[in-house]
């Protein structure tokens, strides 16, 4: 190795990783700032060391963030694999102290699955790492997937389907699907037949994977909202129907005053799987998503 090699790596060190890797994540420098619990000048300082060492500007500034460089996801990996192994090095005994952590880990769930675990995660972090954070985002299939394998995403919760390599994924948890009414509604008495519910007034969940969206031809529908938890907020308020998983139904149907109908012809699974980066050997995502299992139940 050259003496140019050994002065590089002199200048590389963890802290460059870290916000590096950040603004990689966040695109913004003040988000990586409250992230890392730095000046948002610290950070600037820091990418202008970074733009030395590799002698490549790694983000241009854009009207909507900062947009990484081809050289900066080509380094992306590696990066990711340096702050890996050194945390691997550090962790005494492959343990995470929840309680003395300050991080802020990333989750990406649909909407449904956010109000279902939410309330718990919060109650869990509470309780356990108080100085610790979390932000989840929503978005499709593939980007959820994409920004697990370039490590934007510590986990992700949902039904993917096939993961491509790079991903990891297990089952969470089963659900099955149930009709909901208002509580007082005048046809529906905490049971329901299968006519009755093709002839009442339906709101979907266009976004939501909807059970048996080929079949919806037969069923009156009122309308179609984006999410499920849009649509039960309308049929507390009004005497149309939502047909929705049960567990997300159960949650809601105290604050929401609602009903909730296991009818027997609704008989279609609902499966969620944890997803993560197969190169992940990290405690601390160990521990969060043993918490989102939990939040789950």
């Amino acid at each position: 190795m050259s003496d140019i090699d050994f002065n590089n790596i002199r200048r590389l060190d963890g802290g460059l990783l870290l916000v590096f890797r950040g603004l990689l994540r966040r695109r913004q420098t003040t988000a990586v700032a409250l992230e890392l619990g730095l000046s948002q000048s610290a950070v600037s300082h820091a990418l202008t060391r970074l733009r030395d060492l590799f002698e490549d500007p790694l983000f241009i500034r854009r009207p909507h963030g900062l947009e990484p460089t081809r050289r900066a996801l080509e380094l992306a990996p590696r990066v990711d694999a340096l702050i890996d192994l050194a945390g691997e090095t550090l962790e005494r005994e492959g343990k995470f102290d929840a309680a003395r952590s300050t991080r802020r880990f990333t989750l990406g769930a649909p909407e449904s699955l956010m109000a279902l675990i939410g309330a718990n995660l919060v109650k869990a972090f509470r309780k356990y790492a108080p100085n610790a954070s979390f932000e989840i985002i929503s978005e499709g299939r593939e980007p959820t997937l994409d920004a697990i394998r370039r490590g934007e995403l510590d986990l992700a919760v949902g039904n993917f389907g096939t993961t491509p390599p790079g991903v990891t994924s297990r089952l969470v948890f089963e659900d099955r699907y149930c009709a909901v009414a208002r509580r007082g509604h005048p046809k529906v008495k905490g049971k329901i037949s299968y006519k009755d519910w093709l002839a009442m007034g339906h709101i979907f969940a266009a976004a939501e994977p909807e059970r048996d969206k080929k079949d919806v031809s037969d069923i009156a529908m009122v309308g179609v909202v984006p999410r499920w938890l849009t649509a039960l907020v309308m049929a507390s308020a009004s005497d149309a129907i939502v047909t929705c998983p049960m567990k997300l139904a159960k949650r809601l149907s105290k604050i929401l005053n609602l009903q909730v109908i296991a009818a027997p012809f609704l008989q279609d699974r609902i499966l969620a799987f944890s997803a993560r980066r197969e190169s992940a050997n990290d405690p601390a995502i160990d521990w969060f998503e043993k918490q989102v299992r939990q939040a789950i139940d």
